[in-house]
């Protein structure tokens, strides 16, 4: 198997005719990530014409009130306009993820080709960083909050009526689209360019993506990615403790009255912990479990568990900060204070830092692939 050219990896991979790697290696992602991609526009197109006919529970727009028509791109949107456009869409990307999960045109001229990748890509960015709003990220930041509040009756508000109602939850149903779309887009490019449809290298794969490379410039993105969200934290426990740094006076005995800062203080210790899991990106204690771990202490640490919830909030925090850069280039700073937007114009910053990190983390651990043979023993980290 070792040193099997990259036509006839792949080509195992998608017909079976080579011995595929244990479930827990995730190696069979490659020949159904297409299909999925397929059937998620197919039924959100689906969803669309329903809504086109007058269905209820269309989630864009006005129609779910001021704020959800402020805080999203497509505040303006109507059902009888916008929905009709959907399930168009949802049908056009179901024949064109399925085309690509069939392997159509991935032998063809290179023009066909890449016009099916930038349409996938195209589709994936949208769902993960234009439709989402910064209603996500307030939703997966207060979950721990409300999870440890829940027995003390704190916050006393329903968490899924305030942080998850239906355009909410649409908006998280978009990222899992936009993840299966990301999927399909690189199953099927690797598929065309003869490399390896689970690690996506070639007989000549090299440079940037090495686990050397990848463990020097990804220190430096991880660096970036835990700096970048400390001013958020460190404005909202000044303002808990009552200085009004960036913002007028006024402002702040209406968030003391409110309990508001306490609120806020406690939101920046789930941006701290995060900064801090964040180093485990490039420490030894990201790839083995530390000592003070019950019942895990010393064992290997799989790499999904780093992967996937840092994934999610990359994309989180990079959709979150891309409506935070749209409002102040229309508005500029509110009345209240600079520091009201100022932490959030970094979030971009954050999201694409923590991505390229994550990126990093996985080129580091991905060892020798058990399809095709390339690459190298993975090689914990001595510090």
């Amino acid at each position: 198997m070792h040193g099997m050219k990259g036509s006839e990896g792949t080509k195992g991979i998608f017909t079976g005719r080579m011995r595929i790697a244990p479930r827990r290696q995730l190696t069979r992602w490659p020949g159904w990530v297409g299909h999925a991609a397929a059937t998620w526009s197919l039924i959100y197109g689906a969803l669309g014409l329903y809504w086109a006919l007058g269905g209820a529970g269309f989630p864009c727009g006005s129609e779910n009130g001021p704020k959800a028509a402020a805080e999203s791109i497509l505040g303006s949107a109507q059902s009888d306009t916008t929905a009709p456009v959907i399930a168009g869409l949802g049908l056009v990307g179901a024949m064109v993820a399925l085309a690509m999960a069939r392997g159509r045109g991935s032998r063809g001229p290179r023009i066909l080709r890449a016009a099916l990748v930038v349409f996938a890509w195209s589709v994936a960015v949208a769902l993960l960083l234009v439709i989402p709003d910064l209603r996500v990220l307030m939703a997966v930041a207060y979950a721990p909050i409300f999870l440890i509040g829940a027995p003390f009756g704190w916050p006393p508000v329903n968490y899924f009526e305030i942080a998850l109602p239906w355009p909410v939850i649409n908006q998280f149903v978009c990222i899992a689209g936009g993840f299966l779309w990301a999927g399909a887009a690189v199953a099927y490019w690797r598929r065309s360019r003869d490399a390896c449809a689970t690690c996506g290298r070639t007989d000549s794969s090299s440079g940037w993506t090495t686990p050397a490379a990848a463990a020097r410039w990804g220190r430096w993105a991880t660096y970036v990615a835990v700096i970048v969200p400390l001013p958020y934290a460190a404005i909202r426990w000044a303002w808990a403790l009552g200085i009004p740094l960036g913002i007028t006076n006024e402002f702040l005995r209406e968030g003391q009255e409110t309990g508001l800062w306490w609120a806020g203080a406690a939101l920046s210790m789930v941006d701290l912990a995060g900064a801090f899991l964040t180093l485990g990106l490039v420490q030894r204690w990201g790839e083995v479990f530390p000592r003070w771990v019950p019942f895990l202490s010393g064992k290997r640490a799989p790499s999904a568990m780093a992967i996937v919830p840092a994934s999610l909030v990359s994309v989180i925090v990079t959709s979150a900060g891309l409506q935070v850069v749209r409002g102040f280039l229309v508005n500029g700073f509110p009345a209240e204070g600079w520091a009201t937007t100022a932490p959030g114009l970094l979030w971009p910053v954050w999201g694409g830092a923590l991505g390229a990190a994550t990126l990093a983390y996985y080129y580091r651990r991905r060892g020798r692939c058990a399809c095709c043979g390339r690459g190298e023993d993975h090689r914990s980290l001595e510090t």
